[in-house]
Order: structure tokens, then sequence, then C-alpha cells
């Protein structure tokens, strides 16, 4: 498996990963959403990610220009890995891709929303622990942090995602 930076050519099967990963009736609000993001201005190219297996896209991971009030960080996701290849380490491999992307960036942080067993591993904890809240109250313990290090123990408030995050629905 190779994990790289998504290039112009990788959008199609990207999109086809997210399709097939978030299947139901009609098109996958995931694939909405990863289309709207890559056409707002909070697109990072630098930290959009594929795994490649056998010479395909199985897997794609992005995170996109977020705020803690003022103070720029990033969200993860959506991450969408191929149904026949879920369990065997494709959506792990990037979610430390991203990680390190991000640390590599200057990021403070980077915010998801997800089920705290599995992105626990990842040193993942839910964002009240460094006092910032979710946008939306509900979330509670889904919503996490990955402190990165610039973060700084005075970034605290309320994560913003990027505006497609709140208008694809």
């Amino acid at each position: 498996m190779l994990i790289r930076r998504e290039r112009p050519a990788d959008v199609t099967a990207a999109r086809d990963v997210h399709r097939a990963a978030f299947a139901g009736d009609g098109e996958p609000m995931e694939v909405r959403l990863v289309d709207a993001l890559r056409e707002s201005g909070d697109w990072v190219p630098e930290l959009s990610w594929v795994a490649e297996l056998d010479g395909s896209v199985v897997g794609h991971v992005v995170s996109t220009r977020g705020h803690v009030d003022d103070v720029p960080a990033v969200g993860l996701g959506p991450l969408g890995v191929q149904t026949a290849v879920q369990g065997t380490g494709v959506g792990s491999a990037l979610v430390y891709a991203s990680i390190g992307a991000a640390d590599a960036l200057g990021e403070p942080l980077i915010a998801l929303l997800g089920a705290p067993e599995y992105y626990g591993r990842f040193g993942f904890v839910a964002a009240t622990v460094h006092a910032i809240r979710p946008p939306e109250p509900a979330w509670g313990e889904h919503f996490q942090v990955r402190t990165l290090t610039e973060w700084r123990p005075s970034i605290t408030g309320t994560f913003r995602y990027s505006a497609p995050f709140t208008t694809v629905v």
C-alpha cells in the first residue's frame, strides 16, 4: 500500500471511494461534501491523501481549514475506505499521514467528529479536555482534537469547520 498526496487525476477515484464507503440511498452526503470542500477556499492540497493498492485508489482523506475562534486549525474528514479493504489498516495509514502532514505544516491541532474508540489510538481526545467546544454541543465526546507541536494551551474556544460542513446536507 502506498499513501501519497492526492493528484488531480485522483479526483474521480477519490469520489468513488467515498461513494462506496458511504453507500446508501442517493448520492452520499460525504461525496457532495468533498466536492463542495474542493470548491471552497478552505481546501488544503497538502492535506488531501489517497491510499493506493495495486495501482488503484482504495482510500481518501482530506483535512480543510477550520478555526478555534480566530486561530487557524484543521478539520479532518471525510475519511473513506473501499469496503473490500476496510479493517486492513488503510484508514489508520491515512490518519497517520494526515497527522504528520498537518504537524509538518505547523498546524496547532486537528479536529474531527468520530468514534472515540477508533480515533483515540491516534491521540485524539474529547475536545473539551483542551477547552475547545464543538460546533454542535450535542456532539459531546465524539468531537475530538489531536494537538500537534504548535499547539498552545491558550488555543481555546469554539471550533468552526469550513462552510460546506454546515451547508451540505
